[in-house]
């Protein structure tokens, strides 16, 4: 199939057919650089980047020139845009503070270290893998590993001198950095308890595992518009927030055809936030990779390509509707009629991370466990390897919310991994506070950062756990560096977007703009924001337990956060 703008081709096969047009604001640019509509010339410099070279093709150039030669040697199209599509970003310089973000130009930034993305489709890891994972961390990126909430985890301080050994050493045992970033389909979120949770509805590993296998490093999706994000999960728990991603696949029981998935399209976070919207389409198991593809095939060929700000596919279905995104599906893609069916069920609880210990399917059991905001290091990881192994487990899963599972448990042996692994400083019962922190990168090492977020976060939970002992409510309080949402702020009980702030003595000091009452699965929907409501990373502790303390007081009988913030007044969450 081909894939380049000189004959762009639908998933299954033909050319595209002219759509009708979509509706459009008034004073829009009618241009968008839409393939399908014979629209080829870029129209800016991503685009032009892309159609100069694929970027899957950069890894002979790592390979034969920059790993040898260094990285003055390294060509500026692929420095800052093909080496994504390998899971590679140059890291932030240190010493640059959060007010030269938006100024300096991207080479002033650029440190002479990466930051490396492993794949790690549906979470699944085995023990070997994983002590792989905790070597290279040792010894090529200063012990560094964090664990990201789409399930990956993420080198720092990596040279390109070592990037050919750390891949031969991934691939040895099965792991990747393909396409890990950059214009591609990225990590697959998967339940982290698929084909072991007593509760599931489906298992979607086999159409997990067929995606990665047909269609990642393929040319066929390797120039999409932008990122594009995926989730597969048959769990009830609806556990791989499948509302921000762009197609997502969730488990329901038909009444007729019995378990399969519910499709979603068009949901992402960022500056512009949209929840992704049903089909009303049914998708059987074996037929997830053919409607996955025909997704994709829509947002290679009619994703909206003249600006990076409006090239996710969120804005392709905003103008389209889902009826029309369905109808050219079926039509130009598929050549069938998808089945009618259900909508997932709401979840029975608001903690969707597995934290905890949990009976199997199998009579064995899973040991879901929190690290402080997915910051964790080489050393610990390959002890949790070794844990993992000593009490016979084989299989490790790393989670939407940053944090990680143990499968494979026998029930005499339950006790012993769980002190095994709370001597490392990793709690299976953790504070709500532990167990509901997120943090992006932050400035650190993220060039688009503000602030500071991972530290910050971890003294955070220190913090709270010290004053609200006895708070016990699931609360998710997720800590991002920019606007950009990696952390998911829009959707936490208090989302916490950085950025540079007067403080009350006039001198400009990091700090958050606070959003409240956003959520996913049971309260799914985006924070509200109090007018001028702006919180220093000083005075965060202060606030947050200010709030909570409020919404304690203020409750009814089993209301959650989200439903109390809606409802508070300014005061209350100020």
């Amino acid at each position: 199939m081909a894939s380049s703008p000189d004959s762009p081709q639908p998933a299954a096969g033909g050319a595209p057919k002219a759509a009708a047009p979509a509706r459009r604001k008034a004073g829009r640019h009618r241009g968008e650089g839409q393939w399908a509509k014979g629209h080829f010339t870029p129209l800016n410099a991503n685009e032009q980047t892309k159609k100069d070279d694929d970027g899957l093709n950069v890894r002979t150039r790592i390979e034969t020139i920059y790993a040898k030669a260094g990285f003055d040697s390294i060509d500026g199209a692929d420095l800052r845009g093909r080496m994504r599509w390998w899971g590679l970003y140059t890291q932030r310089r240190p010493g640059i503070d959060g007010g030269r973000t938006a100024i300096l130009e991207p080479e002033e930034l650029d440190d002479r270290y990466f930051m490396m993305r492993v794949r790690i489709d549906g979470g699944r890891l085995t023990v070997p893998q994983l002590r792989v994972i905790g070597e290279i961390s040792q010894e090529f990126a200063r012990g560094t590993a964090d664990i990201t909430d789409r399930q990956n985890i993420q080198y720092h301080w990596i040279r390109i001198e070592d990037v050919p050994e750390i891949w031969r050493r991934l691939e040895g045992v099965g792991l990747s950095t393909t396409e890990a970033c950059g214009d591609t389909p990225r990590t697959i979120l998967g339940s982290p308890v698929a084909g072991v949770a007593a509760d599931e509805i489906i298992d979607g590993t086999p159409a997990i595992d067929a995606i990665k296998e047909r269609h990642i490093g393929s040319k066929e999706f390797s120039n999409l518009p932008r990122k594009f994000k995926t989730a597969v999960s048959g769990s009830p728990l609806l556990d791989v927030a499948h509302e921000i991603n762009d197609v997502a696949f969730v488990g329901v029981r038909h009444p007729e055809h019995g378990p399969g998935f519910d499709l979603w399209v068009g949901g992402a976070l960022s500056t512009n936030p949209r929840l992704g919207e049903r089909l009303g389409a049914w998708v059987p198991l074996d037929e997830v990779p053919d409607v996955w593809a025909g997704v994709v095939g829509i947002f290679r060929d009619y994703g909206y390509r003249r600006l990076r700000s409006r090239a996710r596919l969120k804005f392709l279905l905003a103008d389209w509707g889902p009826e029309k995104f369905r109808q050219v599906l079926q039509d130009e893609y598929l050549k069938r009629e998808l089945i009618d069916g259900p909508a997932p069920e709401l979840p029975e609880q608001q903690w969707r991370d597995h934290i905890g210990v949990h009976r199997q399917n199998d009579g064995r059991f899973y040991v879901g466990f929190a690290a402080r905001v997915g910051r964790i290091d080489g050393a610990t990881l390959t002890k949790i390897s070794e844990l993992a192994g000593d009490h016979g487990s084989d299989r490790v899963r790393t989670t939407t919310d940053q944090k990680m599972i143990v499968l494979d448990v026998e029930q005499d042996r339950v006790e012993s991994l769980v002190a095994g692994l709370e001597s490392l400083g990793l709690q299976v019962r953790p504070s709500p506070f532990r167990r509901g922190t997120m943090a992006c990168t932050g400035i650190e090492f993220c060039k688009l950062a503000i602030v500071e977020t991972k530290a910050r976060g971890a003294s955070l939970i220190d913090e709270l756990e010290r004053r609200l002992p006895e708070f016990e409510e699931p609360i998710a309080i997720n800590l991002n560096g920019c606007p950009n949402s990696c952390a998911r702020i829009q959707t936490a009980d208090i989302g916490l977007k950085g950025q540079l702030i007067t403080d009350k003595d006039g001198e400009q000091v990091e700090g958050f703009q606070v959003h409240l009452g956003g959520g996913l699965g049971l309260d799914s929907g985006f924070g509200r924001k109090v007018r001028g409501l702006k919180v220093s990373s000083a005075e965060l502790p202060d606030y947050i337990e200010r709030v909570l303390t409020r919404f304690q007081a203020e409750r009814t009988e089993g209301e959650r956060f989200a439903q109390w913030a809606v409802r508070a007044s300014e005061e209350s969450l100020s």
